[in-house]
Protein backbone atom coordinates (compact mmCIF):
# COMPACT_ATOMS: atom_id res chain seq x y z
CA UNK A 1 0.00 0.00 0.00
CA UNK A 2 1.13 3.16 -0.94
CA UNK A 3 1.12 5.78 1.88
CA UNK A 4 0.11 9.42 1.50
CA UNK A 5 3.25 11.66 3.09
CA UNK A 6 3.36 14.96 4.14
CA UNK A 7 7.27 16.30 3.64
CA UNK A 8 7.55 18.93 7.10
CA UNK A 9 10.71 21.02 7.43
CA UNK A 10 11.10 22.66 10.57
CA UNK A 11 12.30 26.14 10.85
CA UNK A 12 10.81 27.66 14.16
CA UNK A 13 14.21 27.37 15.88
CA UNK A 14 16.03 30.82 17.18
CA UNK A 15 19.78 29.70 15.63
CA UNK A 16 21.13 30.96 18.65
CA UNK A 17 24.31 28.97 18.06
CA UNK A 18 24.68 29.59 14.61
CA UNK A 19 23.85 33.33 15.41
CA UNK A 20 21.87 34.38 12.14
CA UNK A 21 18.93 32.38 10.61
CA UNK A 22 20.40 29.36 9.72
CA UNK A 23 17.63 28.57 7.17
CA UNK A 24 18.69 31.29 5.09
CA UNK A 25 22.37 30.47 5.62
CA UNK A 26 24.54 29.36 1.97
CA UNK A 27 25.79 26.41 1.19
CA UNK A 28 26.66 25.95 -2.71
CA UNK A 29 25.04 28.88 -3.69
CA UNK A 30 21.97 27.69 -2.05
CA UNK A 31 19.72 28.44 1.73
CA UNK A 32 19.86 25.14 3.97
CA UNK A 33 16.10 25.27 4.15
CA UNK A 34 16.09 25.06 0.02
CA UNK A 35 18.43 21.87 0.26
CA UNK A 36 16.04 20.20 2.75
CA UNK A 37 13.11 21.10 0.19
CA UNK A 38 14.85 19.61 -2.86
CA UNK A 39 15.83 16.36 -1.25
CA UNK A 40 11.97 15.85 0.64
CA UNK A 41 9.96 17.18 -2.34
CA UNK A 42 10.33 14.29 -5.01
CA UNK A 43 9.51 11.82 -1.63
CA UNK A 44 5.93 13.21 -0.35
CA UNK A 45 2.88 14.28 -1.71
CA UNK A 46 2.85 18.18 0.00
CA UNK A 47 5.39 19.94 1.23
CA UNK A 48 5.14 22.03 4.52
CA UNK A 49 7.38 24.66 6.74
CA UNK A 50 6.76 24.52 10.33
CA UNK A 51 7.38 27.68 12.45
CA UNK A 52 8.59 30.23 10.08
CA UNK A 53 7.90 31.97 6.08
CA UNK A 54 9.51 30.60 3.36
CA UNK A 55 8.79 31.17 -0.08
CA UNK A 56 6.91 28.81 -2.13
CA UNK A 57 5.69 26.73 0.69
CA UNK A 58 2.63 27.06 2.66
CA UNK A 59 3.46 27.48 6.51
CA UNK A 60 2.52 25.35 9.48
CA UNK A 61 1.96 26.77 12.73
CA UNK A 62 3.60 24.94 15.64
CA UNK A 63 1.07 23.16 18.61
CA UNK A 64 0.16 23.49 20.96
CA UNK A 65 2.30 26.75 20.77
CA UNK A 66 5.09 28.57 19.19
CA UNK A 67 8.37 28.02 21.03
CA UNK A 68 8.15 24.75 22.32
CA UNK A 69 11.49 23.33 20.41
CA UNK A 70 10.72 20.64 17.72
CA UNK A 71 8.06 18.30 18.65
CA UNK A 72 5.92 21.72 18.49
CA UNK A 73 6.76 21.43 14.68
CA UNK A 74 6.07 17.98 14.42
CA UNK A 75 2.78 18.22 15.91
CA UNK A 76 1.78 21.07 13.78
CA UNK A 77 2.13 18.95 10.86
CA UNK A 78 0.67 15.83 12.17
CA UNK A 79 -2.08 17.64 12.84
CA UNK A 80 -2.14 19.37 8.91
CA UNK A 81 -1.36 15.66 7.87
CA UNK A 82 -4.45 14.59 10.00
CA UNK A 83 -7.10 17.04 8.93
CA UNK A 84 -5.72 16.62 5.22
CA UNK A 85 -6.02 12.85 4.87
CA UNK A 86 -2.41 11.92 5.05
CA UNK A 87 -1.06 8.52 6.42
CA UNK A 88 2.29 9.80 8.02
CA UNK A 89 4.68 12.82 8.25
CA UNK A 90 7.95 12.74 6.49
CA UNK A 91 10.19 15.36 8.71
CA UNK A 92 13.40 16.95 8.55
CA UNK A 93 14.97 20.18 10.50
CA UNK A 94 15.66 23.03 8.06
CA UNK A 95 19.33 22.30 8.81
CA UNK A 96 20.78 19.57 7.50
CA UNK A 97 22.68 18.34 4.16
CA UNK A 98 22.99 15.03 2.78
CA UNK A 99 18.92 13.27 3.12
CA UNK A 100 19.11 10.59 0.76
CA UNK A 101 16.87 10.50 -2.27
CA UNK A 102 14.98 7.48 -0.37
CA UNK A 103 14.71 8.52 2.78
CA UNK A 104 11.15 7.55 3.02
CA UNK A 105 11.43 4.20 2.25
CA UNK A 106 14.75 3.55 4.42
CA UNK A 107 12.45 5.03 7.71
CA UNK A 108 9.65 2.41 6.31
CA UNK A 109 7.43 2.02 8.00
CA UNK A 110 7.03 4.06 10.28
CA UNK A 111 7.49 5.05 13.60
CA UNK A 112 11.55 5.67 12.93
CA UNK A 113 13.99 7.97 13.38
CA UNK A 114 16.97 8.60 12.29
CA UNK A 115 19.14 7.12 14.91
CA UNK A 116 21.88 10.32 15.44
CA UNK A 117 19.58 12.97 14.08
CA UNK A 118 15.66 12.04 15.56
CA UNK A 119 13.88 14.64 14.23
CA UNK A 120 14.30 13.19 10.76
CA UNK A 121 11.83 10.81 11.11
CA UNK A 122 8.70 8.97 9.53
CA UNK A 123 5.56 9.74 11.11
CA UNK A 124 2.30 8.17 11.42
CA UNK A 125 -0.58 10.29 11.99
CA UNK A 126 -2.08 8.17 14.42
CA UNK A 127 0.91 9.40 16.84
CA UNK A 128 -0.86 13.05 16.47
CA UNK A 129 -2.95 12.53 19.86
CA UNK A 130 0.25 11.13 21.68
CA UNK A 131 2.23 13.80 20.65
CA UNK A 132 -0.34 16.70 21.51
CA UNK A 133 -0.82 14.61 25.26
CA UNK A 134 2.65 14.51 25.47
CA UNK A 135 3.55 18.13 24.84
CA UNK A 136 0.78 19.08 27.67
CA UNK A 137 3.59 18.29 29.98
CA UNK A 138 6.14 21.46 29.33
CA UNK A 139 8.46 18.68 30.62
CA UNK A 140 8.22 16.90 28.08
CA UNK A 141 10.27 18.68 24.68
CA UNK A 142 13.28 15.52 23.99
CA UNK A 143 12.37 13.99 20.61
CA UNK A 144 14.16 11.04 21.55
CA UNK A 145 11.91 10.61 24.37
CA UNK A 146 8.85 10.83 22.45
CA UNK A 147 10.19 8.20 19.69
CA UNK A 148 10.82 5.75 22.95
CA UNK A 149 7.33 6.50 24.26
CA UNK A 150 6.32 5.15 20.89
CA UNK A 151 8.40 2.57 20.09
CA UNK A 152 9.93 4.44 17.12
CA UNK A 153 12.72 2.65 15.41
CA UNK A 154 16.10 3.95 15.33
CA UNK A 155 17.66 3.63 11.41
CA UNK A 156 21.29 3.62 11.32
CA UNK A 157 22.17 5.52 7.73
CA UNK A 158 24.74 4.56 5.64
CA UNK A 159 24.74 7.65 3.92
CA UNK A 160 26.42 11.13 6.78
CA UNK A 161 24.39 14.16 6.89
CA UNK A 162 25.78 16.77 8.29
CA UNK A 163 23.60 18.76 10.82
CA UNK A 164 24.57 22.77 10.76
CA UNK A 165 24.39 24.75 14.05
CA UNK A 166 27.44 27.16 13.69
CA UNK A 167 28.78 28.91 11.05
CA UNK A 168 32.13 26.48 10.68
CA UNK A 169 29.89 23.37 10.57
CA UNK A 170 28.96 24.62 7.16
CA UNK A 171 31.23 22.65 5.04
CA UNK A 172 33.72 24.85 2.75
CA UNK A 173 34.37 24.31 -0.63
CA UNK A 174 37.92 22.66 -0.67
CA UNK A 175 36.53 20.55 2.29
CA UNK A 176 33.35 19.31 0.88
Amino acid sequence: MLLRVLGAILAGGQSRRFGSDKAEALFEGKALLDHVTDALRPQVVELVVAGREWPRLPKIADLPEAGIGPLGGLAGALDHAWRHGFDAVLSSSCDVIGLPDDLEKRLGPGPAIVADLPIIGLWPVSVRDELIDWLSDSANRSVYGFAALINARRVELDTPLRNINRPEDLPSRAGA
